[in-house]
């Protein structure tokens, strides 16, 4: 005769499983409204800069457009996929960041022109 397995303990689910995609997501959204806030504030004060101006609207509007297409999952960003794989939201957020900072700095130079 074979012995009886012994039971396992009973595991507890983590109750906060289902909360910690859904605090992802929304961090992505609100980090997506951000970067639009950030490319409409240089919009504006792209605005009066000319052609110069007129390039820097198009940079900011591209930059904000790419990321929201990687970061909100109805586009196909990184919460579309399976979790725990890297993407490329952050590395783009990043990047984006930067390059507002450089427009702002490209602004303020040819503003005091």
């Amino acid at each position: 005769m074979r012995p009886e397995p012994v039971p396992a303990e009973p595991r507890h689910p983590d109750p906060d499983v289902g909360l910690a995609t859904l605090r992802t997501r929304l961090a992505w959204r609100r980090t997506a409204l951000a970067v639009g806030v950030v490319a409409v504030l240089t919009a504006r004060l792209a605005l009066a800069g000319g052609t110069l101006g007129a390039v820097v609207v198009v940079l900011a509007g591209l930059g904000w457009l790419a990321v929201l297409v990687v970061t909100l999952p109805g586009l196909g960003g990184p919460l579309a996929r399976r979790p725990g794989r890297p993407g490329p939201a952050l590395p783009l957020v990043a990047l984006s960041s930067a390059g507002f900072a450089g427009l702002g700095v490209l602004l303020v130079l040819a503003s005091m022109r």
